[in-house]
């Protein structure tokens, strides 16, 4: 534990797929091991207020926090590695900078002066990146600048860093800068130009880069270490090497083995110790070795982009590990879904997940998927939309109200099993305006979520604007499908189940924003739990059949 706080600022040169945000991640991953309460933060320097109207094609997932907070997807990685809760703190875009100095003016709070990037968006930028300093929680913050050093965009931010350095004092702060060392197949040859150029541009903007990790595809020789740390004017155990990595939980051991903690501490002036990475390695073990294996589909409508789905692929991976389970996910457009193919693309499926997502493009889609795994007896999860699907592929089917629907696809259904809250009829704005952030549910005696989360009543996070309209809920319950969640204030439907089925889950919440290395979550544990014994028992269906 630090007197005062430390200032790790993570910058961005051109880097490929494993980034700044993984980086960050295991740094605190290893700091945090070592005993430091650590953070990390996201500056992103676009001009939306936050992701939350953003397309995940544009920015993958939105991540949603406990106090509500839209942010960017790095903060799931941020929870995933430390199993600490992020808040709205934790990430910051341009958008709301400008926002918050702008507000200002407008009250009068400069005295007639005039506004400027500098000192006034700077100095708000300093403002934001020390909150979580200032808190008194925290020994280390690791602040990640989005986009590129050199962008436009991002010039604020490193003037910002710049001012904070030289406020903070030596030893108080430190930058790391990540860069990208390209291997040339042609030549046989790793090239350093890249990092070179992009340091020099971050030095044009008063920075010194005080650690390079570099991205590359093969080991770093020596003499390249050496060219690097006499070119870029660093020590030569402040050349990082990140090599591509099997699996990005691997990082933070291969930071480990290259001593980025160590440098790091030496520098901020702290004591270095061993991590106790003994959890975090067990995990690892239990990933790498399964003794089973699972095939789930995903069904949603923006599975071009992995990101999209990125806290629910992360969720499987930690619920695979404590089933000691692969987990194959398949990802299935469900705009290319229909009746005449759903056998063919589902028949093979240990379990099948209907993601969540906004707008009627892909819905009939999804209705048939539930429709198909409801009465083939397949394993489902529901998630947000997902299960609003459910409960209007039951309402169609087995009520026999062929016209149910969200108010969200038809507005004027003459069945709105799911339908808009009142108070958000009025609402024009779109962002930061849904059910969002951590909700209290209460869960219902001799559920399968009662028997799940063993627990009286739960806490999980939303971001959704439609709800389950309660006005059918003796209707729906009479025929199968029970209500078995509750939010104990507004007595919202926030879980459907049916008893007669193996396992059919569907929650208005997410899940998988919760879900860590050190604590899976159980509704993801249960679920793969569910297609593993599916898995077990179609196999045992085709070997009976087979003799």
């Amino acid at each position: 534990m630090t007197t005062t706080t430390k200032y790790i600022f993570v910058t961005g040169g051109v880097t490929s797929s494993l980034g700044k945000g993984i980086i960050a991640a295991s740094l605190a991953k290893l700091l945090q091991a070592q005993g430091y309460r650590t953070t990390i933060q996201k500056l992103d320097p676009y001009i939306n207020v936050d992701p939350g109207t953003l397309n995940p094609y544009e920015h993958g997932e939105c991540y949603v926090t406990d106090d509500g907070a839209e942010t960017d997807l790095d903060l799931g990685h941020y929870e995933r590695f430390l199993n600490v809760p992020t808040s709205q703190a934790n990430n910051v875009t341009t958008g709301r900078i400008y926002q918050s100095v702008i507000e200002k003016e407008r009250r009068g709070e400069f005295l007639g002066k005039t506004v400027q990037v500098i000192p006034h968006i700077t100095d708000e930028i300093k403002h934001r990146i020390q909150i979580l300093g200032n808190s008194g929680d925290y020994d280390i913050v690791i602040t990640e600048i989005g986009g590129t050093v050199g962008d436009i965009e991002s010039l604020p931010y490193i003037e910002a860093v710049r001012q904070l350095k030289w406020d903070l004092g030596e030893h108080n702060a430190l930058v790391i800068h990540l860069t990208l060392i390209p291997y040339l197949s042609a030549a046989g040859e790793l090239k350093t130009k890249p990092t070179q150029h992009s340091v020099k541009t971050l030095m044009e903007s008063g920075v010194q880069a005080d650690i390079l990790v570099c991205r590359t595809e093969h080991e770093l020789p020596q003499d390249i270490r050496v060219k690097l740390a006499r070119f870029c004017n660093v020590t030569q155990e402040s050349v990082i090497q990140s090599i591509d990595a099997s699996t990005i939980y691997d990082v933070p051991n291969l930071m480990l083995e290259q001593g980025l903690d160590t440098v790091v501490l030496k520098k901020l002036g702290l004591e270095s110790n061993t991590p106790d990475l003994a959890r975090w390695n067990a995990f690892l073990k239990l990933h790498k070795n399964p003794k089973s294996e699972v095939t789930i589909g995903l069904i949603g409508k923006y599975v071009e982009l992995q990101d999209s789905y990125k806290s629910i692929l992360e969720a499987f991976i930690h619920a695979g590990a404590e089933n000691e389970v692969r987990v194959n996910v398949e990802s299935i457009h469900s705009e290319y879904l229909n009746d005449d193919n759903i056998k063919l693309k589902l028949s093979h499926l240990n379990g099948v997940l209907v993601a969540p997502g906004f707008g009627e493009r892909g819905i009939e889609g999804k209705i048939a998927a539930v429709k198909y795994v409801r009465e083939q007896n397949i394993p489902f999860l529901g998630i947000c939309l997902g299960m609003q699907m459910a409960v209007i592929e039951f309402s169609r089917t087995v009520l026999g109200l062929k016209m149910a629907n969200s108010t969200e696809m038809d507005e004027n259904t003459p069945d709105p099993v799911i339908d808009l809250m009142e108070e958000q009829k009025t609402i024009t704005d779109k962002g930061g305006t849904m059910r969002l952030g951590a909700w209290d549910c209460k869960l219902v005696d001799g559920s399968i979520v009662k028997q799940v989360y063993n627990s009286e009543s739960i806490k999980e996070r939303h971001r959704h604007r439609y709800e389950f309209n309660s006005e059918y809920k003796e209707k729906i319950e009479a025929a199968g499908m029970i209500a078995t969640g509750f939010n104990p204030e507004t007595n919202l439907v926030e879980i459907i189940e049916i008893p007669s089925h193996p396992w059919f889950v569907g929650v208005q919440y997410h899940p998988e924003y919760k879900s860590t290395v050190a604590n899976p979550h159980p509704l993801f544990v249960a679920f793969v739990d569910a297609a593993l014994k599916n898995e077990k028992k179609n196999k045992g269906v085709t070997m009976t059949q087979n003799k």
